[in-house]
């Protein structure tokens, strides 16, 4: 990986820097926390890794979150499908969270509340939200939610690329039709706690299960439109058709095989019948085989992501939408390499005619109102 290709110097772009200082920018999904844990070097310890300087082996980190005019950051406290002890394992991801609040207390500040989004961009920080993505964090123990919660957990992503005793997820073989009873109540915990209920990952029946049962809007951290690219953790029309009715909000994703129908069908001979990377698979070896018998992989790009945007926002209504990178330290689009190019999305938009107030409720907005939305509800 390598840093971000200079962007187009062009009104559009210089409009989007002007619009992203006014206005605050959200990103509903990072997975830097696990990136930091398997750093050969920094092995999960903050300090040593140093989010300070930028790592151009990677995407993320303090210098390039900030040159991307971020005012919010949700980081994932991302648990491994099928890990002998999930719950440690998201305890010791919301520890390295915290000790990044704490390390770089002037450059972020905990997320807790919609309103600490404003503070932090009225202060030139980021507001860290913390979260949990895969609900095997549980441990099938309702009241780890609330444990949870007082850490300073606000978003769960109920599954990861594998079902559990509880959800089915959208890349596995179902084990619930849908939610269980648990699962349901889950759901039902969630919104009385004030914690984001995330359908990134999940099954359609899942999703169908959770818009019957909730009492609060939900979000798709990381998802995109599936009638534009036929992976499996995108949102069907039939979802998509009822999001309006929530309120809830679909953040679309940077993930090349999410994006681009071409990268997607590239890469099948190194996934399995659900669209996912079977274990023990040597990915790089498959994929140099692909490249061998058929080219190199087709790239996505960021006007290929906007189209995803443009799709939503005619389909659910601009607000609906959101950001959601799921960056990773992985290959990303053409354009949106790291965390430097968020205003090349706003920049492609504009140059698409979107106006100021919508491309304001993409950035943020609609972000902001399913979190004081959720807040309102809890209780």
């Amino acid at each position: 990986m390598a840093l971000a290709k200079p962007p187009v110097q062009d009104n559009a772009y210089a409009a989007a820097l002007a619009l992203l200082d006014r206005v605050p920018l959200i990103d509903g999904h990072n997975d830097l926390p696990y990136v930091i844990r398997k750093d050969a070097k920094a092995k999960g310890d903050v300090a040593i890794y140093d989010l300070s300087r930028v790592h151009a082996e990677v995407d993320t980190d303090i210098p390039r979150m900030q040159a991307g005019k971020l005012a919010g950051q949700f980081f994932a406290a991302y648990v491994p499908p099928n890990h002998p002890k999930p719950a440690g394992f998201a305890l010791a991801q919301i520890a390295l969270m915290r000790a990044i609040l704490k390390r770089h207390a002037d450059a972020f500040r905990p997320g807790l509340s919609a309103a600490d989004v404003e503070a932090a961009k009225a202060e030139g920080r980021i507001a860290l939200f913390m979260t949990i993505e895969n609900g095997s964090a549980l441990d099938n123990e309702l009241d780890a939610l609330d444990a949870y919660f007082d850490l300073g957990v606000r978003l769960m992503t109920l599954c990861h690329n594998d079902s559990h005793d509880w959800c089915d997820s959208a890349t596995d073989a179902p084990r619930n039709n849908g939610l269980s009873g648990f699962g349901k109540d889950v759901i039902r915990r969630m919104n009385r706690l004030g914690m984001v209920v995330d359908l990134a990952h999940v099954s359609p029946k899942v999703m169908h299960d959770t818009l019957d049962v909730t009492a609060a809007p939900v979000v798709w951290s990381h998802s995109n439109a599936f009638s534009l690219c036929d992976h499996p953790r995108n949102v069907p029309d039939d979802v998509l058709d009822r999001v309006a009715g929530n309120g809830g909000v679909v953040m679309a994703t940077f993930v090349p095989d999410f994006i681009s129908q071409a990268s997607r069908d590239w890469h099948r001979p190194a996934k399995d019948q659900y669209g996912k990377t079977p274990e023990g698979m040597n990915y790089a070896k498959v994929e140099a085989e692909i490249e061998s018998k058929v080219g190199p992989r087709p790239k996505a790009t960021v006007a290929g992501y906007c189209d995803h945007l443009d799709y939503l926002a005619r389909r659910i209504g601009h607000d609906h939408v959101g950001i959601g990178s799921d960056f990773f330290g992985w290959v990303n689009p053409d354009g949106l390499e790291d965390t430097t190019t968020f205003p090349n999305v706003i920049a492609e938009l504009i140059r698409r005619g979107w106006s100021e107030e919508n491309l304001t409720k993409l950035a943020g907005g609609n972000t902001l109102r399913v979190l004081r939305a959720v807040e309102a509800a809890a209780g």
